[in-house]
């Protein structure tokens, strides 16, 4: 029976998987024109799958010897130009053996060159002899850095006017990044991206994309289809939400749920369990999470996530398009318009990531807060946190590595050690926002769900932002179909009161008429 796949290339027999060649949609055509371009995606997002399988299809139809080998050793050597390149030129003759029929392969032994020019006359002495025009589709391209890199790029560059007779017809770079970055990666100023590349002789750059939601349903009917066991429409629905079609996440959240240790085989899957699945994932850290969450104090990641967290503007420079084409490439923020998280989980995972310091400090047990009817007893969790924060906030806000969000995000880890294990805590988060605002969903009783709304908002200068906050509170509640919520302002003015004067609650009455829980900190 075959499976959901987390980790590693998808193998038909052994995986659910959609049809890998319409994720780079052109890659074709312009092989048939021996053209020269570039795949890119995030990690876990099928990139090796789909240029393995790209190259399996065009060697089948006998008009190309296709090939597809990996750089990722050739990273390891550091500098060594010579080096990196035995390493290239031997991963290509172990995948050719793997891949292609005698009569396609290499000549038994490469000929003897420079470092610099080895894998430049390896290509094509190959090229020469081989009675197909040559493929080469080159994963983990950008495992190489700085003069190694640099070297390969222009081998390849100086072959392309070659190509077809006597170097490869078509090349295909395959990695994380865009053409773009490359030149930071080989070496070049990364203040200034926007010169000419090391691999100026690209046609284009293909993005693999994410599943549409109707892929995500087709993927998902195939499990349907082998073992009976259905997954809901709502199911499949939550899971699009959730994962906006991320590969591996849509895969991750099905193997998670229909693990027959979890669950029993043939029940069908509901919103549910999509709910349950998306949590213990993001509570255990899976490893493509766990990776995320490792770029976020880049300076170059920080600058976006950080204001998204605080609801602040972004600052331009010359280096702004090329770093938010870093992140893109990162898969952290969405690839369109606005500037945003690319999707739900990760953006709890950001958060979370970055307040487990805060969790750890928090001692309170969550147990302590519970009601007789098993809801949160929601005034005494503000109360609690007030007085966490007039003996911790100061310390924690100068200390905080996102400063500028750090208000937010100690209130956000208090927050969730308290509801973590019997609730759900939903977060909206964005540039320009001016807010962060939060929905905690606690089961209880038959079937009952308890729904707590709190926005957060920061004031650095100027008027308190009461009045705005009231009135985007109101659009918050609206959109829930809440009767009151809860607003907090944080007070991180230069000249702000003693944070024990400033820290203090009062009703308030929002512009619809709702009675409001105001906590000023």
């Amino acid at each position: 029976m075959r499976a959901f796949n987390v980790g590693g290339v998808c193998e038909p027999e052994r995986h659910y998987m959609l049809p890998p060649e319409p994720r780079i949609p052109g890659a074709r055509a312009y092989v048939d024109r021996w053209d020269y371009f570039v795949v890119h995606a995030p990690r876990q997002t099928g990139k090796t799958t789909t240029i393995r399988a790209l190259a399996r299809h065009l060697t089948a139809e006998g008009r190309h010897a296709a090939l597809a080998a990996s750089c990722e050793r050739a990273g390891e050597v550091g500098d060594d130009i010579g080096a990196a390149s035995a390493e290239v030129l031997e991963s290509i003759r172990n995948a050719a053996a793997r891949q292609l029929p005698e009569r396609l392969q290499p000549p038994a032994g490469w000929p003897d060159a420079p470092p610099g020019s080895r894998i430049f006359t390896a290509l094509q002495d190959w090229a020469l002899a081989c009675p197909l025009p040559l493929v080469l589709l080159l994963d983990e391209i950008d495992s190489m850095r700085g003069p190694v890199l640099r070297s390969v790029l222009r081998q390849l560059r100086d072959g392309h006017q070659y190509r077809a007779n006597a170097f490869p017809a078509s090349v295909v770079l395959c990695g994380m990044r865009d053409v773009r970055d490359y030149k930071a990666a080989s070496g070049g100023n990364p203040d200034r991206l926007s010169g000419p590349s090391p691999f100026n002789v690209a046609v284009d750059s293909i993005r693999i994309g994410d599943f549409t939601p109707d892929e995500v349903a087709v993927l998902y009917a195939q499990h349907t289809a082998e073992t009976g066991q259905e997954f809901t429409p709502e199911a499949v629905e939550r899971a699009f939400g959730y994962s906006q079609g991320q590969p591996w996440l849509v895969n991750a959240i099905a193997r998670e749920i229909v693990d027959p240790e979890k669950m029993a085989i043939g029940v069908p899957v509901t919103a549910g369990h999509v709910d349950t699945a998306k949590e213990r994932l993001i509570g255990e850290r899976a490893f493509h999470l766990d990776s995320l969450a490792d770029k976020l104090r880049e300076p170059r990641v920080k600058r976006f996530i950080e204001p998204l967290l605080a609801g602040t503007g972004i600052g331009r420079d010359d280096a702004y398009n090329d770093d938010l084409q870093y992140v893109r490439d990162l898969g952290l923020i969405a690839r369109d318009a606005p500037i945003r998280v690319a999707n739900p989980v990760y953006r709890e995972v950001i958060v979370r990531s970055l307040t487990e310091g805060v969790q750890e400090q928090v001692t309170l047990s969550p147990q302590g807060f519970l009601l007789p009817d098993g809801r949160i007893d929601f005034r005494m969790l503000l109360e609690e946190f007030a007085d966490w924060w007039v003996a911790n906030g100061e310390f924690m806000t100068r200390t905080e590595v996102y400063h500028e969000a750090a208000a937010q995000l100690i209130f956000m880890g208090f927050l969730q050690r308290i509801v973590n294990g019997g609730g759900f805590v939903d977060r909206e988060y964005g540039v320009g926002s001016g807010r962060t605002d939060i929905l905690v969903r606690k089961p209880y009783g038959d079937r009952q769900v308890q729904r707590e709304a709190i926005e957060l908002k920061a004031w650095s200068k100027g008027k308190e932002p009461l009045g705005q906050g009231l009135r985007q509170l109101d659009r918050y509640l609206d959109q829930l179909r809440l009767d009151t919520g809860t607003l907090i302002i944080f007070d991180r003015r230069e000249d702000a009161p003693d944070i024990a004067e400033r820290t203090a609650f009062s009703k308030e009455t929002s512009p619809a008429g709702r009675e409001i829980t105001l906590l000023r900190a």
